[in-house]
């Protein structure tokens, strides 16, 4: 998200290509790898009969199907009875002690506000991005088409950064993990989709930060497209304003310590995008639930805490490893380049420009990476030994862009000639496939939920 040509430096040479912006043959390879990965996470997917594992998915289900019959947000209390006698409860898909409606619960993880209606306590972006798929009848398609878009982030950033197969190795990186396989396969849940629009809207304002030779309205633009992207994110999962506000703080470093040659409209219109999002965010709470910091949640149902972090420490790695393993390779990149910057730190001409660039990215990657992590490891939920990696993981998943894309500094980064680092990269997402596929299934027999009642027609009064 840092980090392109710096002020008073001339730009260096990209890697790959040829002059004058023609495709050679090794550019339509690591194209068409890109598209495979992309593709082989999409038949793994599509593969497995979906299901409803977990009193989430019920939530937001209700949420989608009731918006596609045109009820935004709340419903009257028979319009609630009417959707969950339709759609069933998690008592019908094995879930002990859940109820499908009546008393305190008409739907699982519904809530009933001081007017008597009902709403999600989930937050409210997900319905609005999954609705039109529900509508056409491809919900299975809802979390694959934003995958996409992560995709096509992802590599652009990644060969703007890295060079010739950066991109190939940043998209295989990103989906062959079985983090991104297990909740790309369940339809109803939001965190394949916010992960994706994060990567996808740090790719885009990657790319706007490192493309100095883009005219200023192409990379004001897409820098402007990356952070709608981040804001959709965020009001998808109200814990990823840590990934926004970490995108804000470094455009407007790396504009004031002239890491990069930002215009400076283009920092303004992204900044004050955060800022127009925010308000509006306050407004939207406001109104619905009657406070600008006020969620579905009620008070303390959900807790952070430092009294998580040594409990979270010693149960989550574990998880995650399983989730994605593609952290090691973020973690040693990381390393490696900040290792990198102290030994070559006075080196000039391209070799120091390279060094100070990737300092710059990797520090923002990584940034955001933590933001996320280090939230989570404070989260109470998660601090104890009894539950699942499927339960667990999802908490993490919106920074696997971020580490995506520090792996695939680690991959390229194999000296020889081009060929070499696009067969290197090929080799290790292979590998990794091998792993999130084992991961995949592994985690989704833990799930205790019935397949999806497909083509349930729903009909609500009023």
């Amino acid at each position: 998200m840092t980090a392109g040509a710096a002020h008073g430096e001339p730009a260096p040479a990209r890697r790959g290509g040829r002059p004058g912006g023609r495709r050679t043959g090794l550019d339509w390879l690591e194209a068409a790898l890109a598209v495979a990965a992309y593709a082989v996470l999409c038949v793994l997917v599509l593969r497995v009969t979906p299901r409803l594992v977990e009193p989430d998915d019920f939530a937001y289900r209700a949420s989608i199907v009731a918006m596609t019959q045109g009820h935004f947000l709340t419903l009257s209390g028979a319009q609630a009875e009417a959707l969950a006698q339709a759609l069933g409860g998690p008592v019908a898909h094995g879930f002990a002690g859940g109820r499908i409606l009546g008393g305190p619960s008409v739907v699982p993880q519904w809530v009933q506000l001081g007017d008597g209606r009902w709403i999600s306590e989930k937050d409210p972006g997900y319905p609005f991005l999954a609705a039109p798929f529900q509508a056409m009848g491809i919900i299975r398609w809802a979390s694959l088409f934003y995958g996409a878009l992560a995709c096509a982030g992802l590599f652009a950033a990644a060969r703007r950064w890295l060079g010739r197969f950066g991109g190939a190795a940043a998209v295989g990186l990103y989906c062959s993990s079985g983090a991104a396989l297990l909740f790309a396969w369940r339809d109803y849940m939001p965190t394949f989709t916010d992960a994706s629009l994060i990567a996808a809207g740090s790719g885009a304002l990657l790319w706007a930060v490192l493309a100095a030779e883009a005219s200023a309205r192409r990379r004001t633009w897409a820098g402007l497209a990356g952070f709608l992207m981040l804001e959709a994110a965020t009001f998808t999962r109200y814990t990823d304003i840590v990934v926004l506000g970490c995108a804000a703080v470094a455009v407007v470093v790396v504009w004031w310590r002239r890491a990069a040659r930002l215009p400076l409209s283009a920092v303004a219109w992204w900044v004050g995008s955060v800022a127009v999002f925010g308000v509006g965010v306050a407004v939207f709470d406001g109104l619905v639930y009657g406070g600008p910091l006020t969620t579905g949640y009620r008070p303390g149902e959900i807790s952070f805490g430092l009294g998580a972090i040594a409990p979270n420490l010693r149960y989550m790695p574990a998880h995650l490893l399983q989730a994605m393993p593609v952290l090691v390779l973020g973690l040693v990149s990381l390393g490696w380049i900040i290792v990198r910057r102290i030994r070559l730190g006075q080196a000039s001409g391209e070799a120091g420009f390279a060094v100070r660039r990737d300092l710059w990215v990797g520090l923002a990657l990584a940034a955001s990476w933590f933001a996320v992590w280090g939230l989570y490891a404070a989260y109470y939920w998660t601090a104890n030994p009894f539950g699942t990696t499927l339960q667990f993981a999802r908490f993490y998943v919106p920074a696997l862009g971020a580490i995506s894309l520090l792996g695939a500094w680690l991959v390229t980064r194999i000296p020889g000639r081009p060929w070499v680092a696009g067969l290197a990269s090929a080799a290790v997402i292979a590998v990794l496939f091998g792993l999130g596929a084992w991961s995949f299934h592994t985690m989704a027999a833990t799930g205790t939920g019935g397949a999806i009642k497909v083509g349930a027609r729903v009909s609500l009064p009023g």
